[in-house]
């Protein structure tokens, strides 16, 4: 049973970026295709998949459906939708709202702003710790334990010129988000790209998430989107404090 239940996960995770076909699901999962279609045929009968006319499958309706529903119970999601809508319509730029999830960081929103050009990040996929402006607005904040644990599937892959390859470079980077109350991402996954990010709080205090701000170096490079932190700021403590935390305002400046 385990093993037909990682298979189907497999199955859902090859479909999630884009309709497959089944000799390529066979080949990613190693076995024979007659399996891959049972497999596809139960998924199917729950509207987990559904079949294209051009016989590739994809996600189906009923997993967009409890994905969905899922996402909008969420109080932290609930908490920050209506003020990541305001900040993007205000500043203009890609809004981004990341939680921590267990061992995970994981995009959890996204908000395009007036004219944003539209971006890879995909809500529920996670983020690359190394290089994400909130991962590292919340690994400053975490337990040293804590933060290992998210850190242990880091690969540390270089994807451009200002990638930080390193884990003495990226302490280095984590003190510097502590000590200023806020993370960058100086086109370290996408040299085009730059954010700044801060952390949210739960009631207890503790990082809980991290919301940026993305542009394009060629509208905004970062010496300029730096301006928009006090607004960041304000926004992060107001979803902060939604989820009871009673601390000071400006809750990215306490980061450390």
């Amino acid at each position: 049973m385990s093993q037909s239940v990682d298979r189907a996960a497999a199955i859902l995770d090859a479909c999630a970026p884009g309709p497959q076909r089944l000799t390529h699901l066979a080949e990613l999962l190693g076995v024979h295709r007659s399996t891959v279609l049972r497999l596809l045929q139960t998924l199917e009968r729950h509207r987990l998949v559904r079949r294209l006319d051009d016989l590739t499958w994809t996600i189906g309706y009923g997993l967009i459906g409890l994905a969905v529903e899922t996402l909008d119970r969420m109080d932290l999601r609930t908490a920050a939708r209506p003020r990541l809508e305001r900040l993007g319509q205000e500043i203009g730029h890609t809004i981004h709202l990341a939680q921590l999830d267990g061992h995970d960081i994981v995009y959890v929103d996204k908000v395009e702003g007036r004219g944003a050009v539209r971006m890879a990040s995909r809500i529920g996929a996670p983020v690359q710790v190394h290089t994400a402006g909130v991962a590292k607005a919340i690994l400053a904040g975490l337990p040293p334990d804590r933060c290992e644990a998210v850190l242990a599937s880091a690969t540390f892959e270089r994807f451009t010129d200002s990638t930080i390859t390193g884990r003495a470079e990226f302490a280095a980077e984590l003190a510097k988000v502590r000590k200023q109350g806020y993370a960058v991402d100086d086109g370290e996954y996408e040299s085009y790209l730059a954010c700044v990010a801060v952390p949210v709080r739960d009631g207890g205090g503790a990082i809980r998430a991290g919301v940026s701000i993305t542009a394009l170096c060629a509208i905004e490079r970062l010496e300029k989107l730096r301006r928009h932190l006090p607004r960041l700021w304000t926004v992060a403590s107001e979803i902060s404090q939604e989820l009871g935390w009673t601390g000071p305002a400006g809750v990215g400046r306490s980061a450390g």
